[in-house]
């Protein structure tokens, strides 16, 4: 494994840690914590989700953090409240590992830019 991707590993642990000490449930993988962002972006707080509700949430989550970086841009809400976004720089073209992890960097950074979450710093040995 890679120095680079093991710290990415220990900064999502963490994350997931900081995540289950504020909800009292650790988000099961990627896509569970995607979900959180999606409702919170969403804005509409706890409550049931209809399974397409639920994709679509998914998509708010990760269209936000992928924001970040410009691929994606608000173009606002509809008449429900619901975010639209647009695709406004091609996404590069990666395996599912390479997909994953540039959503997981893109989650940490949300968490730190949105809440202030910041990982302890930390030294690597080589």
């Amino acid at each position: 494994m890679y120095k680079r991707d093991l710290e990415l590993d220990r900064q999502w642990h963490w994350l997931t840690e900081q995540i289950e000490a504020q909800l009292g449930k650790r988000p099961k993988d990627l896509n569970g914590v995607l979900f959180l962002i999606g409702v919170q972006e969403l804005g509409k707080g706890r409550r049931f989700f209809s399974k397409e509700e639920k994709q679509d949430i998914l998509h708010i989550g990760i269209c936000r953090v992928l924001s970040l970086s410009g691929y994606y841009h608000l173009e606002g809400s509809d008449q429900d409240g619901w975010p639209h976004w647009r695709l406004v720089k091609k996404l590069p073209h990666f395996d599912l590992l390479e997909q994953e992890k540039l959503l997981k960097m893109h989650v940490l950074e949300y968490f730190l830019l949105e809440y202030q979450w910041q990982y302890p710093a930390t030294t690597l040995q080589s």
